[in-house]
């Protein structure tokens, strides 16, 4: 906590809004962005390669958190102070980060496909300024940013001989997604089924058992999606500049709008929140991977 303090007593406004954009590109929706963008644009294979690591990455994440359930720096310390901003994303537990991991998932994963030294140490720069984002707002200690640099970096490293040339082996992909599906099942059973203690907190139960199904729902549509592609759809990443532009700005509405729109109805139906986020992340990825690469063909042709 001395650390903590010693930055809470260094913060001023401009640092602060500084500090709480910086920690945004950590964040899901970032991540989500990231890893859509290089699908569509760049390589079928370093979008797979984000969205696995990020996928492998979230599942230790929050099996450490429950695990460990280690409180937020402010409920540890009552007299510690944190940047309000940054409260409402500080969800669960605060061991490891979970915007540290994403960061790698997201910037590690950029900078491990370049060759360009340079973007290689931006991309790590990023990485850095995002750990340390969480510890000057306060709602993480260098424990938590720590552990999730170094697994963070431990999966961006031991995935990348898989993915590099993934593309090309196609057995691979499906051996990945089925790993994924099969450690989030572990992971989801673990939750739902171990006698945790009477003082673990509800809400952040409730968080673990959400994180897990959306995962579920999104690995799932996953597997589907590639088998789709690998047989029917056949999507090329090639555009032109204006293409690719439309491609990304009209998916991207498209995709967060189906991910925001469908949530209330899907509770409706369902009255599980978990089912529903799980059919919700299910319907969101299919979109993403199977649905809006169906018009690219049309997309390879603007602006030529």
């Amino acid at each position: 906590m001395e650390f903590l303090y010693a930055l809470e007593s260094i913060r001023n406004p401009v640092c602060d809004a500084i500090m709480s954009v910086v920690t945004q590109l950590g964040g899901e929706m970032v991540y989500m962005a990231v890893a859509i963008v290089a699908f569509w644009c760049v390589s079928k294979g370093l979008g797979y390669y984000i969205l696995t690591v990020g996928f492998a990455g979230t599942v230790l994440n929050q099996f450490l958190k429950i695990t460990c359930r280690i409180p937020r720096p402010w409920v540890q310390d009552p007299d510690f102070t944190i940047v309000e901003s940054a409260r409402e994303a500080a969800t669960g537990y605060s061991f490891p980060s979970g915007h540290t991991q994403n960061a790698f998932a997201s910037f590690g994963c950029l900078g491990m496909w370049s060759r360009r030294t340079l973007w290689r140490a931006v991309c790590a720069a990023v990485i850095l300024l995002i750990a340390f984002s969480r510890m000057y707002l306060g709602v993480h200690t260098p424990l938590d940013v720590g552990v999730s640099l170094v697994s963070g970096l431990a999966l961006t490293l031991a995935l990348w001989p898989l993915f590099r040339d993934i593309e090309s082996h196609p057995g691979r992909m499906y051996a990945a997604i089925g790993a994924m599906l099969a450690l989030t099942l572990a992971y989801l059973l673990y939750v739902e089924l171990y006698p945790f203690p009477a003082d673990t907190d509800a809400e952040n139960l409730a968080s673990a058992l959400e994180n897990g199904y959306k995962l579920l729902g999104a690995g799932a549509a996953m597997l589907l999606s590639y088998a789709l592609d690998r047989k029917y759809i056949h999507f090329e990443t090639k555009a032109p500049l204006m293409g690719q532009v439309l491609k990304c700005v009209i998916g991207l509405a498209l995709v967060m709008g189906v991910r925001a729109v469908l949530k209330a109805p899907l509770y409706a139906l369902f009255g599980n929140p978990n089912i529903a986020d799980a059919a919700r992340y299910f319907i969101m990825v299919f979109v993403a991977a199977a649905v809006w690469p169906m018009t690219f063909r049309f997309f390879a042709r603007v602006g030529k």
